[in-house]
This record gives structure tokens, C-alpha cells and sequence, in this order.
């Protein structure tokens, strides 16, 4: 009896290491399966962005060829009228690119420096106390809907403009460039202050140990160690001032001049794009089709603006 006892319960071992063995191959040969899907899945995450921006442009150009077939490309980009309503309609993109073109400069003049002296602060001379506190709060502007900033400008900034500077017009261009370079300091001081902040400590200690003073070490050492991505922290806040919308479409007015005056209204490509979206523009009419070219301008200017962060990071890229 105990033989046969001993043979069952071998004999059933045996059967429960089977199961076993073929349990964990089944579960290997999903494990297997779940992994190859794995690639493919995230691949088709990733293609979704490729595929967005691929059928943005092809709206872009494929609408835009309908405007040029009537209005000839040269005009289009040489031309300083633009009177889209008039009974000889004109597209000249000049007086929209000169609007976008001061507001973006108007722009980085206020949150270069004010950017660039905060992540200075934030990265070599705060504590980390403070640093917790400041970089929060910097970062709050960031998340500010737009649409106040516009309201702001135009109900708090251009009076108080207008009672310094009499001159300036109700509508104008400096009232939105000003509260747009407020609103990219954000960025440009939190990505300056990361570059900063990524350059190794030894830099700074062998800089010091040969007398210079922390504010030299700063400008001397720090700055041109982390200037590729100082530099494309100001190029991507031009390109973020270059894409505003609602701050520009409020504060600037719709004047289409082609003026230096930054006193005056003008109008942007962006508060163009509002303005004939929002109007009463007839499908298929060649004012409906200047707003898909003025779009594909303004999609091209911001590429280019990306492309040329990239090309600074990797040409100034300090490797340690």
C-alpha cells in the first residue's frame, strides 16, 4: 500500500509539472505576442502626430492653390495693400507681415532680458527654498488663458500707455506686443533656467577657484556653456509671440496698414485668420481662399522658427 501511495503521488507530480511547464510556455508564447504588438501600437501613437501635420499642410496648400490661380503669387507677397472687401480687392500679405513681424519683436525686447535675468537668478543665485517658491509663481502666467491677456491689454496697458504717450491710437500694435512678451517670459526663463541649471557644478567651482567673482563665472562661464539652449528657449518664445491669437485680435484693432508706427493699429496674420473665419466670407470665394494662404504663411514662418531652434541647439550643444 505505502509502494502504491508513493507511485500515485509521483505519478501525480509528474502531471502537475506538465501543467506547469505548459502553462508558463502558453503564457511566454502571449507574453511573445503582447511584445511583438507592443512596437507597432507605439508606432502608430507616434505616426499620429506625422500624419495630423501632413494632413494640416495638405489643407493648407490644396486651399491655397484655389487663391493663387486668382491673385498671382508675387502680388500676394509684395503687395502693401491689403483691402480684401473693397470693390477692387487687394491681397498684398505685406501689412500682415509687418504687424506680426513688430508685435513678435515688441515681444521678445520685454521677455528677453526679463526672461533671461530670471533664470540667471533662479539657476545661480536663489536658494532652493526660494527657487521652489519663484519658479511655481514665474510659471503661473504660463497657464493664463490668452483671452485675459488680450482684455488685459486693452483695458488696463493701452490706457495706461495712452496717458504717458498721448499719441497712441485706442487700437495699436505696442499695447499687445508689450502683454505678449509678458506672456512668453515663462518659457524662456524656465527653459534658460534648465540649460543653466545643466551645466555641471565643476565648471562653476574651477571658474571660482580661479578668483573670478559669481557674477563673471555667470556671463563668462555659465551663459555661453547653456547659450544653445538659452537661444532656443528666444527662438521658440519669437515663434510662440509669432502664433498669438486672441491678445492681438483684441488690443491690436483690424487696421491693415502697412506702417512703422508702432502707435497705430495694424493687424496680424492671426487676427486676419479670426477675422475672415468669423465674417461672412462666401465658400469658394477668393477672400474664404486668402485665409487658408495666409495660414500656410504663417504655418511656413513657424516652421521655420522650430527649424531654427533645432539647428542652434545642435550647432551650440555643449556635451560634458
Amino acid at each position: 500500500m505505502a509502494i502504491n501511495s508513493e507511485t500515485n503521488a509521483r505519478a501525480n507530480n509528474a502531471v502537475n509539472v506538465s501543467e506547469l511547464i505548459a502553462q508558463n510556455k502558453k503564457k511566454k508564447s502571449i507574453n511573445n505576442y503582447i511584445e511583438r504588438l507592443v512596437p507597432t501600437f507605439l508606432f502608430l501613437l507616434a505616426s499620429i502626430t506625422v500624419l495630423t501635420t501632413a494632413g494640416i499642410l495638405y489643407t493648407l496648400v490644396s486651399e491655397a492653390v484655389h487663391f493663387f490661380m486668382e491673385v498671382p503669387i508675387w502680388d500676394f507677397f509684395t503687395g502693401t495693400e491689403l483691402k480684401p472687401l473693397s470693390q477692387d480687392p487687394q491681397f498684398g500679405i505685406l501689412p500682415l507681415l509687418n504687424g506680426t513681424l513688430f508685435s513678435s519683436l515688441i515681444a521678445i525686447l520685454v521677455a528677453g532680458p526679463i526672461g533671461l535675468m530670471s533664470a540667471i537668478y533662479l539657476s545661480e543665485y536663489a536658494s532652493d527654498r526660494v527657487r521652489r517658491v519663484l519658479k511655481p509663481m514665474l510659471e503661473v502666467l504660463a497657464g493664463i488663458p490668452t483671452i485675459v491677456y488680450g482684455f488685459f491689454a486693452f483695458t488696463f496697458v493701452t490706457p495706461l500707455i495712452r496717458s504717458i504717450w498721448p499719441g497712441v491710437e485706442a487700437t495699436n500694435i505696442l499695447s499687445p506686443g508689450l502683454v505678449m512678451g509678458v506672456m512668453i517670459i515663462p518659457m524662456i526663463a524656465s527653459l534658460s533656467e534648465d540649460a543653466m541649471t545643466s551645466v555641471p557644478n565643476g565648471i562653476r567651482e574651477g571658474s571660482l577657484a580661479m578668483g573670478t567673482t559669481k557674477l563673471e563665472t555667470t556671463f563668462k562661464v555659465v551663459i555661453p556653456a547653456a547659450f544653445s539652449g538659452i537661444m532656443a528657449s528666444f527662438v521658440l518664445g519669437i515663434s510662440r509671440a509669432i502664433g498669438e491669437t486672441m491678445i492681438v485680435t483684441i488690443a491690436s484693432g483690424s487696421s491693415k496698414n502697412f506702417t512703422f508706427d508702432i502707435t497705430e493699429s495694424m493687424q496680424t496674420m492671426t487676427a486676419y485668420i479670426v477675422e475672415v473665419s468669423g465674417g461672412e466670407a462666401p465658400a469658394g470665394s477668393t477672400l474664404h481662399y486668402s485665409l487658408y494662404a495666409v495660414a500656410l504663411t504663417l504655418f511656413v514662418f513657424t516652421l521655420i522658427m522650430n527649424l531654427l531652434a533645432k539647428y542652434v541647439s545642435r550647432k551650440f550643444r555643449e556635451e560634458y
